[in-house]
């Protein structure tokens, strides 16, 4: 997976392209059931630069976010789905719960994240010149596609 990339690696990256002139982007997530509007969500961020970097969190990190049910899909098969996808220029794999560190070390110019969050608890927002919120597709989320699978496929 050439996407794929570890944080040292991809700073160097970064540090080239921005001194190109390239302006960087950079949004994060679980992914752990990719849907429509993840899409619209990377296709958007794209649109606001030149490179898109997605932060990915890590199984663990999912599973002390989210539970121990979760992640459905794991890191390295939900990176694959992710590097397949056109916008998505480059992947970083985070194990902390936020990806603080992740943003202070590649130092986006760009944060993007969907319209669910409220801008004063987006993090690392202040390590930015600029932060998008981009409007949720109604009623898509993988709670919901989860729940529906479970109504769907449970138990009799």
């Amino acid at each position: 997976m050439r996407k794929l990339k570890d944080l040292k690696t991809l700073k160097r990256i970064i540090r080239r392209q921005k001194r190109a002139g390239k302006k960087i982007v950079f949004t994060n997530g679980c992914f752990d059931i990719i849907h429509a509007g993840h899409i619209k969500v990377f296709n958007q961020a794209k649109a606001k630069g030149d490179i898109l970097i997605l932060g990915l969190n890590s199984d663990a990190s999912i599973k002390r976010i989210k539970g121990p049910k979760r992640p459905i899909v794991d890191q390295a098969c939900r990176a694959a789905v992710l590097a397949a996808l056109e916008p998505i220029d480059f992947i970083v794999i985070f194990d902390e719960n936020t990806p603080y560190e992740t943003i202070k070390t590649l130092q986006p110019d760009y944060l993007v994240k969907g319209g669910d969050w409220d801008k004063t608890k987006i993090i690392g927002s202040k390590l930015v010149k600029k932060v998008f919120r981009i409007k949720l597709v109604k009623g898509l989320s993988t709670t919901n596609i989860i729940k529906k699978i479970v109504k769907a496929y449970g138990p009799k």
